[in-house]
């Protein structure tokens, strides 16, 4: 499909996107979790173990606070139905969810529910959606140049066909918020609950509202970290906005989401791209690049330069190395998000002054609230046990 018969081209332009001659689409194969499995540059036998720690007891537990094994337990337990969905085909070489679109899915029903319109139906979906569980809802088009060329098997280690079918060519985007709490904890093995429950809530998200779909007729498929890239999709259906720290920033929980995606054949209305000044305040704010002990988040501006097979060619924007930041998770034996806890659109937006403050970064007046966030200590660690020892 071409940018201009398909308008992406005005598109890419409300969204931020900078498209380059140079661009290429991105193989699974070189993500770097799934460089981790392969690559001798990322592969190691602590990473194997960082892996091992996510279903098995660590034989040793560090005595560092948000590193006990009430806290290595809490986190695997949060990953633990994300785990299940995961592991089911594993004998048929698929990791659904990570690798692969998920397959579970009863038969698409023989007789199909009409829609008064598209608009009706997304509504609908996006109703649907919400009461399974999402905590944001957006709608877009297929657009190919975020699907993956080919898809690569932790199992097996061999690159696959990208399976999602032709004809698919509505995709509904949705956003689960992670725990405010649990974040502001980073780095701690408590805080990786906040990751696991967030792709444990997701799969139930998108596989019922999938489902759903299949329900009345229509082909749906849901999906996770597999398929495609999410970041972008997220943008294009109104959810927020890219980042320096390489993430997308939503208006309700900052950088604090989990993505997933439908690829359907039911046609649906479009949202389109929002701005609210991210791009505006991250060229001013550094806190995630001077926050990042390893120095993987860029403290200059967007550009074409990639730092290694990991990114994504061809787009200027805000690149992570994901080699360091991959390396950094190993040693800490957890993931790592370090850059969500110290940004400053990281806040609990049930309070009036931390929208206040929203409203502020998207104005001329960014500065101040930059300064602000930095005198009021917004971002600093929160010991993980106060979190234990906490009532209420």
């Amino acid at each position: 499909m071409s940018d201009e018969r398909s308008g992406f081209r005005s598109s890419d332009e409300r969204a931020g996107f900078e498209i380059t001659p140079e661009f290429e689409r991105f193989n699974q194969k070189y993500d770097v979790f799934r460089r981790s499995w392969w690559d001798e540059r990322v592969k190691s036998d602590k990473s194997a173990l960082f892996y091992r720690t996510y279903r098995e007891a660590l034989e040793s537990w560090r005595k560092a606070d948000g590193f006990t094994q009430k806290d290595y337990a809490l986190r695997n337990a949060a990953w633990h139905v994300s785990d299940i969905f995961t592991e089911l085909k594993e004998s048929e070489d698929r990791r659904e969810g990570f690798t692969d679109a998920f397959t579970l899915q009863r038969e698409v029903a023989s007789e199909r529910t009409e829609f008064e319109s598209p608009e009706v139906a997304a509504r609908e979906m996006k109703r649907v959606a919400k009461a399974f569980g999402a905590s944001l809802v957006g709608i877009t088009e297929l657009d190919e140049r975020w699907m993956y060329t080919s898809k690569f098997s932790d199992i097996s280690l061999t690159e696959k066909p990208n399976d999602i079918p032709a004809g698919l060519d509505w995709v509904v985007v949705t956003a689960q918020q992670m725990d405010y709490d649990w974040i502001r904890t980073v780095p701690s093995a408590l805080s990786g609950a906040a990751t696991g429950l967030g792709y444990s809530h997701d799969a139930l998200v998108v596989l019922s509202t999938a489902q759903y779909i299949r329900n009345l007729g229509y082909n749906a498929i849901a999906s996770m970290n597999d398929s495609s890239l999410a970041v972008p999709y997220a943008i294009k259906a109104g959810l927020g906005e890219y980042s320096r720290l390489g993430l997308l920033i939503t208006k309700e929980f900052g950088p604090r989401v989990r993505l997933g995606k439908i690829f359907t054949d039911l046609p649906l209305a479009t949202d389109a791209p929002i701005r609210f000044g991210v791009k505006e305040f991250c060229d001013i704010c550094r806190r995630c690049s001077d926050a990042c002990p390893v120095k993987a988040i860029s403290a200059g501006e967007p550009t074409t330069e990639v730092h290694n097979e990991s990114n994504l060619r061809g787009v200027r924007k805000w690149s992570i190395d994901g080699e360091r930041c991959f390396d950094y998770w190993v040693k800490q034996n957890s993931d790592c998000a370090i850059c969500l806890r110290v940004c400053p659109y990281n806040k609990d937006f049930s309070r009036w002054w931390a929208r206040a403050g929203r409203v502020l970064a998207g104005t001329p007046l960014r500065r101040l609230m930059l300064w602000l966030d930095k005198r009021l200590g917004f971002g600093e660690r929160w010991k993980p046990r106060e979190w234990w020892t906490r009532t209420g």
